[in-house]
């Protein structure tokens, strides 16, 4: 996780060998330990440390953002996936199928302003944000990139994270929710490699389905592995190329934001509006933070 690794400063650590025999079979896990990663010369005690401090201040600034989206009642969803999953071109069909709907994204890569330009050829507002070696949006590089962008109230704010199923699963953006995005050719086992985004995700957007015929892919098998890294994950089956599956999710979308706009004035100061939406009642959130209100326009 670039929170303790470096990653984010450009620097590529590999942990492991020396001039040494394991054996037939054996395999390297870095992943035990309180922390649930390994830094040679950082105690597990440390790394939680680190860890917690970092994420701190990125909470604060996403706290930031989800306030000012809440107030205006804008709809902001993160979209998450590896890189080659199709969420531009996802994107572009989504804001085509909207129509007249108020709405922005904010692009993040590392380089160029590609996606972007493509984001703007459809007539929408987009803000490109280069990460240069960083991995991963976090909520100040968004909250700068809402400057630039004139939101209505009611409107959608589409966040086109960094492809990357690793660091952004760790990062608020003080978005409603996370979705996230697994092209059918990337194998069964994705969410089971990489559990912590599939998670963190409020829904799973299973796409390119019009390729499946040719990739012999069981789609069944992806959907059971999403739902053992996440058994509430929403799963939508959808090719942006045919238009398979688009109304779907495209009303999934409209759903959300008219339950955004009837939310009441008391709001978790942690939790993201979906989790409203799926208690459907005011009572203590899983996470265990206290309330707080926050302005009722």
């Amino acid at each position: 996780m670039c929170t303790v690794c470096g990653c984010s400063e450009g620097e590529t650590r590999v942990h492991g060998h020396g001039h040494h025999d394991h054996g037939e079979g054996h395999h390297h896990d870095y992943g035990h330990g309180p922390a649930g990663v390994a830094v040679p010369g950082l105690s597990q005690e440390r790394l939680i440390e680190i860890e917690t401090d970092i994420l701190t201040k990125t909470d604060r600034y996403a706290q930031a953002n989800r306030t000012l989206l809440a107030e205006r009642r804008i709809l902001a969803v993160n979209l998450v996936s590896s890189p080659g999953s199709g969420k531009t071109t996802l994107l572009c069909k989504t804001i085509d199928a909207l129509g007249d709907t108020p709405l922005a994204v904010i692009e993040g890569d590392q380089q160029t302003q590609n996606d972007a330009d493509r984001i703007r050829a459809t007539g929408a507002p987009a803000v490109q944000v280069n990460t240069g070696k960083g991995c991963h949006l976090d909520g100040h590089m968004v909250g700068h990139a809402m400057e630039h962008l004139d939101l209505p109230r009611g409107a959608m704010l589409f966040i086109e994270n960094v492809g990357n199923l690793v660091c952004p699963a760790a990062f608020d953006l003080g978005e409603d929710g996370k979705v996230a995005i697994l092209s059918v050719t990337e194998g069964e086992d994705k969410p089971l490699k990489y559990p912590d985004m599939f998670t963190a995700a409020r829904i799973a957007i299973l796409n390119k389905i019009d390729l499946a015929p040719h990739c012999d892919v069981d789609l069944d098998l992806y959907e059971a592995n999403l739902r053992r890294v996440n058994p509430s994950i929403e799963i939508l089956r959808v090719s942006a190329r045919t238009g398979q599956g688009m109304g779907a999710w495209v009303a999934w979308l409209r759903t959300q934001l008219s339950e955004k706009a009837a939310l009441p004035a008391a709001q978790c100061a942690r939790c993201p509006p979906f989790y409203w939406s799926m208690t459907k009642s005011i009572r203590s959130p899983p996470c265990g933070w206290r309330w707080k209100t926050i302005s009722s326009v």
